[in-house]
């Protein structure tokens, strides 16, 4: 049996959102293989996620160095670190996001910044930063109006790149990916482009 962590990041309903739709076909199909599994959903748009400001990093950097807290202080760590323990107990996550104006959603950003914390995601070393996560199995479900994966946008594509490059820096060096792309700029394609992601994400879900 494994714990599993299912990040839905998008608000819209699935009928107006590819990447809750990919969530949504990823989850049915993996409960239906998976009856023994414990899952877990958080929907970010729904959950409590204060932003990552100067009291909670300031609660944060205090907790790590054993100085006292104000209460302020440490009510925004408590729940910055019930998010990182949620994660840090799963043993398979999966992550579903859209690229909204070239990168996440700001709910994504900052859950994704209460689970970089040195001495429990990543640690400082004389060689640089080493990831302390490296045991955890990881589906990245994405979906981008535009074509990034290649050409005059590559470069602007940041929801999939910094995603990546964030569990890297956890020491989650090959997550697994299901991506749709370029189901805005054709829309006479955009039936095809979708239903291929879809029924991507379902097969993947299987094997996951």
């Amino acid at each position: 049996m494994a714990n599993v962590l299912f990040i839905k990041a998008n608000g819209l309903p699935a009928e107006r959102s590819v990447s809750v739709k990919l969530y949504e076909e990823f989850l049915k199909n993996y409960k239906a293989s998976n009856a023994g599994d414990t899952i877990t959903e958080l929907d970010l748009f729904q959950a409590d996620l204060p932003y990552y400001d100067a009291t909670m990093m300031s609660g944060l950097f205090k907790e790590s160095t054993g100085e006292t807290l104000t209460e302020d202080e440490a009510r925004l760590a408590k729940v910055a670190n019930s998010y990182l323990e949620q994660f840090l107990a799963a043993d398979k996550v999966v992550m579903a996001f859209p690229l909204w104006n070239f990168s996440i959603p700001a709910q994504f950003l900052t859950y994704l910044f209460y689970l970089n914390q040195a001495g429990k995601t990543f640690k400082y070393t004389a060689q640089g930063p080493v990831g302390l996560v490296t045991d955890k199995e990881v589906v990245l479900l994405n979906a981008r109006g535009g074509v990034y994966s290649d050409g005059p946008m590559a470069n602007w594509e940041m929801s999939l790149n910094y995603v990546k490059n964030i569990l890297t820096h956890f020491g989650i060096t090959n997550p697994q990916t299901v991506v749709v792309e370029g189901h805005n700029a054709a829309p006479d394609q955009a039936q095809d482009l979708i239903a291929a992601g879809v029924k991507e994400a379902g097969e993947l879900a299987t094997k996951f």
